[in-house]
């Protein structure tokens, strides 16, 4: 049994078997998953990640129950997610789950029986997205190792970027983080990578890089992230590329991707470029899902790398600040990891202070 929590979880071996499996799996309808049957639990709205896992589940020959939206849940009753995933495990042989408090994913897999597979909690992290983004990226440009990636767009927030992140830096990769300054990357993870040597840039405009990336991968600044609505309207529109931005201005091999969905930030007349690689990427979600629920359920052989140590600890007085951890909402041990000097959450990875 394995969970799909956090990339930092993965090796690069990890990431490798992952995408072969996912290769393998393209195109093909197999029974792997024959009378299994997964637990979709949807807290937060969801097309992309949601009809994949199901597709994919469908195409393995599994069976699909849950819900896509916490009204048609126990929760508008009031139900934790502790008890919440103490019935789905009763029901499913494995568990998909979204939710809109970081951590959520990890305090869920702590108390299931089943595996649980993180399709995305809150600001936090979207392991599986991660892992479609590299499928993508190996695909369409041959190699993931030395590529240099803009990411363009609300990376505070953006659990996706935060999560292709760690695992681009385990392939030498080079980062450009474009974004305005109340939406720059964290900087808990500007911290990790100076920690590892990793190169990386920070600036507010993407045009004077198109010719040095391989990679400009495009996000949508995200209205339902914000806490204060002037501060949306602050960035909300700051990046928009088009056909005029883009062809002929960039490395011609570059690809354009995008977790979608996209509200105005990529117009539709670059959908027919050479560049616009995001529709593929949406749909490459569904072999790299199919891969996860082979690996997760032992359904595939697959090398096992050395589990990664941590140093996990509990305490009444040290406690994780972040207001939309999971911490907050449910009664957990206040479980933190020290890395060397540097203490952060287990559930959400913030860093702690004390």
């Amino acid at each position: 049994m394995r969970n799909f929590i956090s990339m930092k979880d993965f090796t690069k071996e990890d990431i490798l078997e992952v995408l072969r499996v996912a290769k393998e799996l393209e195109n093909k309808n197999e029974e792997l998953l024959s009378k299994k049957i997964i637990g979709s639990l949807f807290f937060e709205p969801s097309t992309r990640t949601r009809l994949s896992f199901t597709s994919a589940a469908y195409r393995l020959g599994a069976k699909v129950l849950g819900f896509d939206s916490p009204d048609s849940s126990s929760l508008k009753k009031g139900e934790t997610l502790r008890d919440t995933i103490k019935m789905t495990e009763a029901y499913s042989d494995i568990i998909v789950m979204r939710h809109n408090r970081d951590g959520a994913a990890r305090f869920a897999s702590d108390i299931s029986k089943v595996p649980v597979i993180n399709a995305g909690d809150g600001s936090n992290e979207h392991p599986t997205q991660t892992l479609l983004d590299l499928y993508t990226i190996e695909k369409e440009l041959g190699r993931i190792e030395n590529k240099k990636i803009a990411f363009v767009g609300d990376l505070k927030n953006g659990r996706t970027v935060h999560s292709l992140t760690k695992a681009l830096e385990l392939f030498n990769c080079e980062f450009y983080f474009i974004a305005p300054e109340i939406i720059q990357i964290p900087q808990y993870i500007i911290r990790g990578m100076e920690k590892k040597g990793i190169k990386y840039h920070i600036s507010s405009d993407y045009k004077a890089v198109l010719k040095e990336i391989d990679v400009l991968y495009m996000t949508r600044i995200q209205r339902e992230r914000f806490e204060n609505i002037e501060d949306y309207k602050k960035v909300a529109g700051t990046y928009i590329i088009d056909k005029e931005s883009i062809v002929g201005k960039c490395k011609s091999e570059m690809i354009i991707l995008h977790p979608l969905p996209r509200v105005d930030e990529i117009k539709i007349d670059l959908d027919d470029t050479k560049h616009a690689k995001y529709f593929e990427q949406a749909a490459n979600g569904v072999p790299t899902r199919a891969a996860i629920f082979s690996i997760a359920l032992n359904l595939v052989e697959v090398s096992k790398s050395k589990v990664k140590k941590v140093d996990i600890k509990e305490s009444e007085k040290i406690i994780c600040k972040n207001e939309r951890c999971i911490t907050k909402f449910e009664e957990t041990n206040n479980k933190y990891i020290v890395e060397k000097e540097h203490m952060y959450c287990y559930y959400c990875n913030r860093d702690i202070t004390k």
